[in-house]
């Protein structure tokens, strides 16, 4: 026994491993996409700690703050790569049409106003330094370590976007969408079965529309009644979403497609099973695939810009 114990056992080997992984990817995004987690270090070194005092007032009003600007990250990345453009208000004189108004994200995508206050007080501690992008991609690793979630190096350097793209933002993943569906749309991102699973787990904390569940506000409610996403621990970040996958009793129908569908036995059903069985897997790989989505399409360099205003181009 005492032999025994001296070695490492193999979830502690998982982790370190898993550990790793999210190490190597961080310095993979420096190395190929000029981000790097030590991006502001000099020239605003107060960045991590301003966008969490904020969060932290904001979720003191608002508990559902950290789900709502992780929604943001998501739907940010996957329209255009993570630049930025779904904070970009509708403005017709500078060509801008507002993706905030497609069916995604209309009256349900929220949590705009705080990052205004995010980038005005970033904006008085270093003006025109820290970008819109990065600060949703801030926003979302910091949102889940508040609410009991993993903490995770945050590669950053991105820029902000100047064009928006309405034909994308239409096709976002839809809580309508089967599993072939939303495979397709995982993979057109260079995202797999794993980060789908993973990343579709954020849906353990936060609520939603009853006209986007299955139960579709049977009970008489109005469409805009909010339900919670997971009914034991709706405004923590844990694994019991997945717990509540296989017995039946998540709220979107894209999430009990993952393993209900046909195809589900071989991809995404023992991927659940996996995590809901071990929420230390769940945590790496959703750091891990939180990484792999926020390298999607970034701005380096020159490109982009660095917006005094989120919501709208600089003049």
């Amino acid at each position: 026994m005492a032999a025994s114990s001296s070695l490492p056992s193999a979830a502690s080997c998982s982790l370190l491993l898993a550990a790793a992984l999210v190490l190597l990817l961080s310095h993979g995004a420096h190395a190929q996409g000029g981000l790097s987690s030590s991006f502001y270090d000099n020239s605003c070194p107060s960045t991590r700690d301003i966008v969490r005092r904020v969060i932290q007032d904001a979720r003191v009003a608002d508990a559902r703050i950290p789900a709502s600007l992780i929604r943001l990250h998501f739907h940010d990345c996957f329209v255009n790569g993570c630049d930025g453009s779904l904070l970009l208000d509708e403005d017709l004189q500078a060509g801008i049409m507002t993706e905030k108004k497609v069916p995604a994200n209309d009256r349900s995508a929220r949590g705009f106003d705080v990052v205004d206050d995010i980038k005005r007080a970033l904006e008085n501690a270093c003006p025109s330094i820290v970008s819109c992008a990065d600060i949703l991609t801030l926003a979302a690793e910091i949102s889940v370590e508040l609410a009991g979630g993993p903490y995770w190096s945050v590669p950053l350097g991105r820029r902000d976007g100047t064009t928006t793209n309405i034909e994308s933002a239409n096709n976002l993943p839809s809580p309508f969408d089967p599993l072939e569906t939303l495979q397709e749309k995982f993979k057109n991102l260079g995202l797999d079965d794993t980060d789908l699973v993973a990343l579709q787990g954020a849906h353990t904390f936060g609520r939603a529309q009853c006209q986007f569940t299955m139960r579709n506000c049977t009970n008489g409610q109005a469409v805009g009644v909010l339900v919670n996403l997971d009914g034991v621990t709706p405004d923590v970040f844990d694994n019991k979403y997945y717990g509540n996958l296989l017995q039946g009793r998540v709220e979107l129908p894209s999430d009990q497609v993952m393993l209900s569908d046909p195809v589900a036995a071989t991809t995404t059903a023992p991927i659940i099973r996996r995590f809901s069985g071990s929420q230390s897997d769940f945590f790496s790989n959703f750091a891990t695939s939180m990484i792999k989505m926020g390298n999607i399409g970034p701005l380096t360099g020159r490109d982009g810009e660095i917006r005094k205003n989120c919501r709208r181009l600089n003049k």
